[in-house]
């Protein structure tokens, strides 16, 4: 197995490198580790060379026990004593950086393992604070981390702009196949900003690894991330959120499993029988938390076979499209805020345009809803070819 070196253990190995003698601002999360599990925070903060000012949380937390929309607030680290400053509040204002958080700093620097959808916020937290970064005139620094998807299969249409949320602040596919280091780069390049951008590019990681071919450790990258197999069907299952179905939160497999109390677990399964590197198989579970919370419910448990195969948003948008279909009288859409959006609904947001819900509710068939996003995937994918670093 390949031992792929992140662009942490790059910087921490030679000596601080490019941080040596600045003030720094960390933007992190637990799955800031280097490849002996010791937190990125613990290291640069013990490192003579480096002066960590400020530490930066996003959704989640700076150590990662926060569940999901939940607002996290400023503290202060008790392992390092450094004040932390949460980029998750209780708005949207709270999800940027303000200029006297960046007052004090020479560099920010951003090192936080992403799950390769568009909807994992991460991403937008830093595209967020590099914008922040050029108005402030400070440098920003991508510490760069594996796809854990690869980096070889894209799959999703595009993001209209009123359709643009902190589950897609820029229009990139549902799976997008980069590294958070290449949409900075490609990010910081379509918008232009004036930022002295580094991304710190890992050794060793080729765009057809899975994460478990890096030979690097998973941490949880979120409370609902718990394995690569959640990873791996997350651009799809995502969807789900949309929806008033339970994703499985509170089980302990969730984006696996899918179901609600009214579904009969057997015909759905049977209506996912076709789909590609897939396995539906017939559950009932029941939700200790959140949406069906103390109910039982059924449903299916989505089993990979063939991971380059399968289709995870394809696969989410059949499991949408079924239950709809199926028992319309009983699905619903989720009407409350998203992300922090309440005037559009949340499977749009998710899907990034009303395409996919007007033809749900319409009876489109599976293969009429997959030309809904087949001209924005293929745009992506041209349009990402200027951003690759691997």
């Amino acid at each position: 197995m390949s031992q792929v070196v992140t662009g942490l253990d790059r910087v921490l190995g030679d000596g601080a490198g490019i941080l040596a003698g600045k003030r720094v601002g960390l933007i992190a999360n637990a799955t800031s580790v280097d490849n002996r599990l010791r937190h990125a925070a613990d290291l640069m903060v013990e490192h003579p060379d480096i002066d960590v000012r400020m530490l930066f949380g996003p959704e989640h937390g700076l150590r990662g026990a926060a569940q999901d929309m939940i607002s996290v607030g400023d503290e202060r680290d008790a392992r390092t004593g450094v004040p932390v400053v949460s980029l998750y509040g209780h708005d949207e204002a709270s999800l940027t950086p303000t200029a006297a958080h960046l007052a004090d700093l020479d560099v920010l620097v951003f090192d936080i393992q992403d799950v390769g959808a568009r909807y994992y916020t991460y991403v937008w937290t830093m595209v967020l604070a590099m914008r922040a970064a050029a108005a402030a005139g400070i440098g920003f620094v991508v510490l760069d981390r594996p796809n854990p998807l690869g980096g070889h299969l894209v799959e999703g249409g595009a993001v209209k702009p009123s359709c643009r949320s902190f589950v897609g602040l820029c229009s990139v596919s549902n799976r997008h196949g980069l590294t958070a280091g290449e949409i900075a780069r490609g990010i910081a390049e379509e918008e232009g900003l004036d930022l002295d951008l580094t991304v710190v590019e890992m050794r060793g990681w080729e765009r057809a690894m899975y994460f478990d071919d890096t030979g690097l450790p998973w941490v949880m990258p979120s409370p609902n991330m718990p394995t690569l197999d959640t990873a791996l069907v997350y651009p799809g299952m995502c969807l789900i959120e949309g929806t008033a179905l339970s994703e499985g939160r509170g089980t302990t497999r969730p984006f696996e499993l899918v179901g609600a109390p009214f579904v009969d677990a057997y015909r759905l399964a049977e209506a996912l029988a076709e789909l590609p590197g897939l396995r539906a198989r017939p559950v009932a579970f029941t939700p200790m938390f959140q949406k069906h919370a103390g109910q039982l419910c059924h449903g299916v448990q989505l089993h990979v076979t063939d991971r380059d195969a399968y289709r995870p948003y394809l696969t989410g948008v059949a499991v949408v499209r079924a239950v709809c279909q199926t028992w319309p009288d009983e699905f619903a859409w989720r009407r409350d805020a998203y992300e922090f959006v309440a005037d559009v609904p949340a499977i749009d947001l998710l899907a990034g345009s009303d395409a996919l819900r007007v033809g749900v509710e319409r009876g489109d068939s599976l293969a009429q809803l997959a030309v809904t996003w087949q001209a924005g995937e293929q745009a992506f994918r041209a349009r990402r070819e200027a951003w690759l670093l691997y």
